[in-house]
């Protein structure tokens, strides 16, 4: 069974689409329509298109006249009334593309949306840098060596503790407004967090970089 589901929103779009296979929902908001039609996007895949249709009438895609969900709620944001949807629909884990670039406060915008969600879903980012997600607090990536990784903290992190990575960590704190974990890098296949309290958000790298004579 699919029970992942994947979800375009209105950033910058993507620059490949990843394979639609593995995913069992297919969902877009109406900004995010025009970038997915102009990139050639096989359209009957999407099981929905919702949003207020401030970005997008509709009315010039009368095939998918029967996928638009109009959504006009002005207390949440396009994302976050597209995850509602997506929850009803039974699905817990959800990867979202285009929550990045454009105008920055849509960026920040989603990222407080995600964090209200991530209690009830599997909320994974992607764009054409990194993928970044909240994680629980005992978490365990392999595969990390040679890539990029920051912590951020959403607002603070206590208690934290790190291995294998450049600058590690060993009962630590982070806060937004003082310090955070940002533009660190694994030195390990496996890169390990642990903290006490707190929330944090995890951005690992693409691709893997090279940093010549520091290891």
């Amino acid at each position: 069974m699919k029970d992942k589901a994947l979800l375009f929103i209105n950033g910058d779009h993507p620059k490949s689409f990843p394979d639609l296979d593995p995913y069992g929902l297919i969902a877009c908001t109406d900004g995010a329509f025009h970038y997915l039609k102009k990139l050639g996007f096989p359209l009957d895949k999407l099981d929905f298109i919702s949003g207020d249709f401030d970005s997008h009438s509709g009315a010039d895609e009368s095939v998918y006249e029967g996928k638009f969900i109009l959504t006009l709620d002005q207390d949440k944001t396009d994302f976050h009334k597209a995850l509602e949807i997506i929850l009803e629909r039974g699905f817990l884990s959800v990867d979202v593309f285009g929550g990045s670039g454009g105008e920055q406060d849509h960026f920040l915008g989603n990222l407080t949306v995600a964090y209200a969600f991530k209690d009830r879903l599997n909320i994974k980012f992607y764009d054409e840098f990194s993928e970044y997600y909240f994680v629980p607090n005992n978490f365990k990536l392999k595969g990390a060596k040679n890539k990029m990784i920051s912590l951020y903290p959403f607002p603070f992190v206590d208690n934290i503790t790190t291995t294998g990575l450049n600058w590690p960590l060993t009962n630590g704190s982070l806060s937004i407004t003082s310090r955070i974990g940002t533009r660190n890098f694994a030195v390990e296949d496996e890169v390990s967090i642990q903290y006490e309290s707190g929330d944090l958000l995890f951005f690992v790298g693409i691709n893997e970089i090279e940093y010549p004579g520091i290891y």
